[in-house]
């Protein structure tokens, strides 16, 4: 009897191959072109959200450190929906949080754009109308303030407070007593004469002068002011505190400490600012860490913890690396190089200039953890959702729904059968997302959309939807964006 082929063998084993490359959505060269949406279970999903009880919210541990990388600091990440849902049965109701979280990323792209030179166009284009030590990743959705929470320590002996975590923020700030005007947080506001480490910065300080809209009280505290597009503010004195992240103790932080603040930052006691420039926390602790900082989103609507990771020990080996772009008229943010888009292993036609950063500052491609939905220049999403549209004509269209204007009535649905989305970046990485990072559920009885916008502007900003579930790597020092290995 003659021997059975080795082909079908060897095509099995070069599909598993393939399959585990793309598990992460990572890819050097091909991917499938579709994949399933499980849609019975995003729905799921939908209707099994708990926030966090008040004694959970109190008690929650997230940091450890690890003994392979004895200086890695990590940090639990957790969405802001699992605190704001505590004062109110909104938020237990997916399309009423499902619309509170568009309208408020309309206005942080909006504040984005107000931050950027004649709000990221270029000539000729329209105007935007309307360490290693981490903790665990919790998502808060406020405006300004970015999606995702943190818990860390915050004077001597350490205050636990929640902080929201923001990649285009350069500050550092809680509430803190007096409290003139304070919004409602999880925990007791941080009052300062109690803490020992607390030392307040002085006008003439060289760190006070690296603050925006920074000023003198009485001639002698340095006095910092930070708004954002919604409304929001906070407003102070500016000092230097000890943070702690589970065992690891950081002094001389310079924070804010805010006495008048407003806004959406509902549950959590301040900002966490991790952008490009000198002072975010990442600025701060300079050496410490190496510039070096990883996150993974946890994805929306799940009881999970994401992470967030200070030190060069959280550089992982096997990521997909990409060169960060930096641009000096916007230090904060995180630029990438974006060279196309793909859909169904189809590179959509459309210019690559259309997400390249000019040299005066206009366009370009950022990273960030505070804006939810991924836009793209009009003529871009144009292009990528018609693309999309084109293979998914077996499915039910929707009407719109809020900023998406391409939806699908998937009731019914167990499972169905859509093309791959793919961002190409410069360089050759190709990063192909899950399903359920471009077809998202806007309510709980079946209407999913795909989970792209046009930002009015030629500014392209990758959010966190897309980002959700992947692990992703900032090595500052060495000037690179990793996507991968490992998931969450």
């Amino acid at each position: 009897m003659s021997s059975a082929s080795p082909a079908p063998m060897l095509a099995i084993l070069l599909a598993l191959l393939q399959l585990s490359l793309c598990s992460i959505g990572i890819a050097a060269a091909s991917y499938p072109d579709f994949q399933l949406l499980n849609v019975k279970q995003s729905l799921l999903e939908t209707k099994m959200f708990h926030p966090l009880k008040p004694s959970e919210s109190h008690q929650l541990s997230n940091v450890t450190q690890t003994g392979d990388h004895p200086e890695k600091w990590k940090l639990k990440l957790l969405h802001r929906d699992r605190l704001s849902s505590n004062a109110t049965s909104t938020f237990h109701h997916h399309r009423r949080r499902f619309l509170s979280r568009m309208e408020r990323d309309v206005k942080r792209v909006a504040a984005i754009l107000r931050r950027l030179p004649d709000g990221g166009n270029r000539q000729g284009d329209a105007a935007y109308e309307v360490k290693d030590f981490g903790s665990d990743v919790v998502s808060g959705m406020a405006q300004g303030s970015g999606e995702y929470f943190v818990r860390i320590g915050v004077g001597s002996p350490p205050r636990s407070q929640y902080m929201v975590i923001d990649s285009g923020s350069d500050i550092v700030w809680v509430q803190c007593q007096p409290c003139n005007q304070c919004y409602r947080q999880s925990d007791p506001v941080f009052n300062p004469a109690d803490s020992a480490s607390f030392a307040g910065v002085s006008c003439g300080s060289s760190v006070c002068e690296r603050i925006e809209n920074s000023g003198c009280n009485a001639g002698r505290s340095c006095r910092y002011e930070v708004s954002y597009g919604d409304g929001s503010y906070t407003k102070g004195t500016l000092a230097f505190e000890t943070l702690t992240f589970g065992r690891t103790v950081v002094k001389n932080v310079a924070i804010g400490c805010g006495h008048i603040n407003r806004g959406m930052f509902i549950g959590a006691a301040g900002l966490l600012g991790l952008g490009g420039g000198s002072m975010s926390l990442v600025g701060q602790l300079g050496g410490q860490t190496g510039g070096a900082f990883s996150y993974c989103l946890v994805s929306r609507g799940t009881d999970a913890s994401g992470s967030l990771v200070f030190g060069r020990g959280a550089m992982p080996v096997g990521a997909s690396w990409v060169p960060l772009l930096r641009n000096p008229r916007a230090p904060s943010f995180y630029y990438v190089g974006l060279s196309g888009l793909g859909v169904g292993g189809i590179q959509v036609p459309i210019s690559e200039d259309i997400f390249r950063l000019t040299e005066l500052g206009y366009g370009g491609v950022v990273m960030d953890t505070g804006t939810a939905v991924t836009r793209f220049p009009t003529s871009a999403y144009n292009a990528f959702r018609d693309a999309f549209v084109t293979q998914t004509t077996n499915l039910p269209r929707a009407s719109r729904v809020s900023i998406f204007d391409t939806c699908y009535n998937l009731s019914g649905f167990i499972s169905v059968r859509v093309p791959t989305v793919s961002f190409y970046f410069s360089g050759g990485p190709i990063l192909t997302l899950p399903a359920r990072n471009f077809l998202i559920p806007v309510d709980d009885i079946g209407t999913f959309c795909f989970a792209f916008a046009a930002s009015g502007s030629g500014l392209s900003i990758i959010g966190n939807i897309q980002q959700e579930g992947i692990q992703i790597s900032f090595d500052g020092a060495n000037g690179f964006v990793g996507f991968g290995p490992n998931v969450c």
